[in-house]
């Protein structure tokens, strides 16, 4: 049960149950498109008229639009109801300590354009190339008019409220405006999020099928660093403080090498794609400065070429990855003894090795939960093509049009 906030509430009016009906309207439509009318109300358990004066509010608000007519044996032909997506863009950018992604999609996460650039640390500098990008990609691509907003992803912590990155380690950033500075430079709402709850978003708002039923799950994204998001009830935890899922900052060892936080034996120092390659070459992550770093991240042997050694058969790359799969499996376990999550779903390079290293996960897992049943915790691989960061940064602009509204 969920307990009223009697500090911070909204009182339901007369229209309140509308909004929630037309809502709920609006996600069956989106989870079951084409879907007629009838169909709807079938599914909403409520009348044909009643499901029609929903159907043309949303219409009204160009939320919906009818699309064909199907067939039937007898009867009137059912017009089919859509969510309108093509021409409501966002553009998506995803900052990564070695790479920044910009992409243009429509509200349905489908990509239409894509840029792939170094990363820009200084701020001011970033801001301003990052605008005219945006605006070049939009002019280029002919969606100026339909762009409803950008949104940002990074590697750090982000008080969603002020639009501030709180606390970005391998990019230099803490307390910085990011969101109302990128605004002004283009012209254009910004929202901006921590990367691994914008994963944890695009799950949530963009996935259909069976995986769009889970509600409580974890989503971990191992890349440049450790992304943590986690849903609880179909609602993103953030915690008091924002930092909440921080788990790749959770210390697997006191003694352990240096993290680019600047802390010392972090999970995210042991799994990361550096931390990977790192066993392969013998680099020593302690010793390395952040521009060597960048540069070692940048460099054009990546994680995806030493699984591609690994399964040719070359014994250090499949013992570097090996080496990975272990402490990915031991910083998970953490995970499912503190959250015990329905599911957990697994992003990022070296998940492309996944057939070579769920064993070595499953058993590094199984010594740490607590309980037997832990060990058998669903785990879901997200194809490296979904681009989950990306489609977490569209649905930071595409998810308000159907969050449910929310009373007390």
């Amino acid at each position: 049960m969920r307990k009223i906030n009697t500090h911070d509430f909204k009182v339901a009016t007369r229209t309140t149950s509308r909004d929630i009906n037309r809502r709920i309207a609006l996600n069956l439509i989106r989870e079951h498109q084409p879907i007629s009318r009838a169909d709807l109300a079938r599914r909403m358990s409520v009348t044909r008229g009643v499901v029609s004066v929903l159907a043309q509010e949303l219409i009204e608000q160009g939320l919906i639009y009818e699309g064909a007519t199907g067939e039937v044996t007898r009867g009137r032909k059912p017009t089919f109801l859509h969510i309108r997506t093509q021409d409501r863009l966002a553009v998506a950018v995803d900052v990564r300590f070695s790479k920044t992604y910009v992409m243009l999609s429509d509200f349905s996460g489908r990509q239409l354009a894509l840029e792939v650039y170094e990363t820009v640390f200084a701020l001011p500098q970033f801001i301003k190339d990052l605008a005219a990008r945006v605006r070049r990609m939009l002019k280029t691509h002919g969606g100026a008019g339909n762009c409803e907003g950008v949104g940002v992803v990074v590697p750090g912590m982000v008080d969603h409220r002020t639009g501030r990155v709180l606390n970005a380690p391998t990019l230099g950033w803490r307390d910085v405006d990011v969101r109302d500075k990128l605004a002004a430079a283009t012209g254009l709402p910004v929202q901006i999020e921590n990367s691994g709850r914008a994963c944890s978003l695009a799950h949530l708002w963009l996935e259909r099928g069976e995986g769009a039923a889970t509600q409580s799950f974890v989503y971990v994204s191992v890349s440049d660093g450790v992304g943590v998001g986690v849903v609880v009830g179909g609602e993103l935890v953030r915690g008091r403080d924002h930092i909440a899922g921080e788990f790749g900052h959770m210390p697997l060892s006191l003694d352990g090498p240096r993290c680019m936080c600047g802390m010392t034996g972090c999970w995210e120092a042991y799994v990361s794609n550096l931390a990977t390659l790192s066993r392969y070459f013998g680099w020593n992550l302690s010793k390395l400065s952040p521009k060597s770093l960048h540069e070692a991240g940048s460099d054009s042997f990546n994680v995806l070429d030493l699984v591609t050694r690994a399964r040719g058969g070359d014994a250090k790359a499949n013992a570097a990855v090996q080496a990975t799969a272990r402490f990915l499996g031991l910083g998970l376990s953490t995970v499912v003894n503190t959250l015990n999550p329905d599911c957990i779903y697994l992003a990022g390079e070296i998940t492309t090795a996944w057939d070579l290293i769920e064993e070595t996960v499953r058993v590094s897992l199984a010594e740490r939960v607590l309980i037997t049943s832990a060990e058998s915790t669903p785990m879901r691989v997200s194809p490296a093509q979904v681009q989950p960061r990306l489609r977490g940064a569209a649905a930071l602009i595409a998810a308000p049009t159907f969050a449910a509204p929310r009373v007390a």
